[in-house]
């Protein structure tokens, strides 16, 4: 079997380049190890960018995020029993964020490439990549038990950080950049109407929390907790109980309460491959890089991998130029590192580590009370928020 680009995980990022590759009339075969319902239903990330809301609308996949995405235009900040708007439309000259989850963005990609004759090839196993530094790389895998093999020009591992792609290129040809957290996030999905308009960020003396939202009728809260917890010591009596008492610090707001569907606890890391490209082999999303969910940005960078990597790659079948190929790492770390440092600081304000004392606490406070006060700081964090576009 023969294809122009294979493509390894039907991920967000996957299946947009396999989109992109397909509006300038370049094949791809997409293999996914999990089932269909399994990555439509598998719930992530869902804070898009302004580049990346216009980024899908242009690749014509804006139809069901204009219509059910919910636009937001600030976030909001509490500590020390006070809290601080910081407004998008004042501070980015109109920019914003919309809240659309990652299964959605998978759904609509995915119908999408179907209809218009795409190949997906779902519970996949036992991938295996085949001379990547060759201009001959191949794909073997198999599928309803019979083993198969896919020779292409080129191969885009968006398998994830745990998938075969960045393990694939030797150790020694590796440079990577590491941090891990000394906690983790309970997230909770509640059916139950947002309780407020924007994403509320809470710094307490009892550690992080947030409120967000996936529709006007569910919303998405997270508790920091211990790297050793699990879900069994987490109640729903006791989660709600840690989201009151970290969220509710102000006059004249409630947290609204409903059923729990879902819980679960994700690890917090911040990681970097700088090593993008070998040979034919090209990392993107989360297989090249993590951050840790507090500046909403692991899809974003993803999608961006893709829309980079789709141009270098359809100007080499256009034209027959390397250069955007050699340069799509550069390209895209530009991004990744500034996303990198954002959802750091991120992290770094608004957590309590196990090491702090009253001293780290208290900076932490001056800091919020420095961006409360300063136009300049709440500028920084409003363009880092909605997606900073360098020249």
């Amino acid at each position: 079997m023969q294809t122009q680009v294979g493509i390894i995980g039907a991920g967000p990022a996957g299946l947009l380049l396999s989109h992109l590759l397909a509006l300038h009339g370049i094949n791809s075969v997409v293999l996914e190890n999990r089932s269909r319902e399994y990555v439509e239903n598998r719930v992530r990330a869902g804070v898009l960018e302004h580049r990346t809301v216009d980024l899908l609308i242009q690749a014509g996949l804006g139809t069901r995020l204009q219509q059910e995405g919910m636009q937001h235009h600030g976030i909001e900040l509490r500590f020390n029993n006070k809290a601080h708007r910081i407004n998008f439309n004042e501070l980015t000259d109109g920019k914003g964020i919309t809240i659309y989850g990652q299964q959605e963005v998978v759904k609509d990609l995915i119908s999408t490439r179907l209809a218009a004759g795409g190949e997906i090839q779902f519970n996949v196993s036992a991938v295996c990549l085949q001379k990547i530094d060759s201009e001959n790389p191949s794909i073997e895998y198999t599928a309803g038990g019979v083993n198969r093999k896919l020779e292409c020009d080129f191969i885009a591992g968006c398998d994830g950080f745990h998938g075969i792609s960045r393990s694939s290129i030797p150790t020694n040809k590796i440079s990577s950049f590491d941090r891990t957290y000394p906690f983790a996030w309970l997230g909770i999905l509640v059916n139950a109407p947002p309780s407020s308009d924007v994403l509320i960020y809470a710094n307490s003396p009892d550690g992080f929390a947030l409120h967000s939202m996936r529709s006007p009728t569910v919303t998405r809260n997270y508790i920091q907790c211990s790297l050793d917890d699990n879900l069994e010591a987490w109640s729903d009596d006791r989660v709600w109980q840690a989201l009151h008492s970290r969220l509710e610090t102000i006059e004249d707001w409630t947290l609204m309460e409903g059923e729990i569907t879902e819980k679960s606890i994700t690890p917090m890391r911040s990681y970097v491959c700088e090593t993008m490209r070998h040979g034919r082999l090209f990392l993107a999303g989360d297989a090249a890089h993590i951050v840790p969910p507090t500046g909403a940005k692991g899809m974003n960078l993803a999608l961006s991998d893709v829309s980079y990597l789709s141009e270098a790659i359809n100007a080499w079948y256009l034209a027959g130029s390397e250069e955007q190929l050699i340069n799509y790492a550069d390209n895209c770390l530009r991004h990744v590192w500034r996303g990198e440092h954002f959802s750091w600081h991120m992290t770094s304000l608004l957590h309590k580590f196990p090491s702090d004392n009253q001293f780290q606490a208290r900076l932490q406070i001056a800091e919020l009370e420095f961006l409360s006060q300063s136009n300049s700081a709440s500028t920084a964090l409003a363009e880092n928020y909605v997606g900073y576009k360098f020249n």
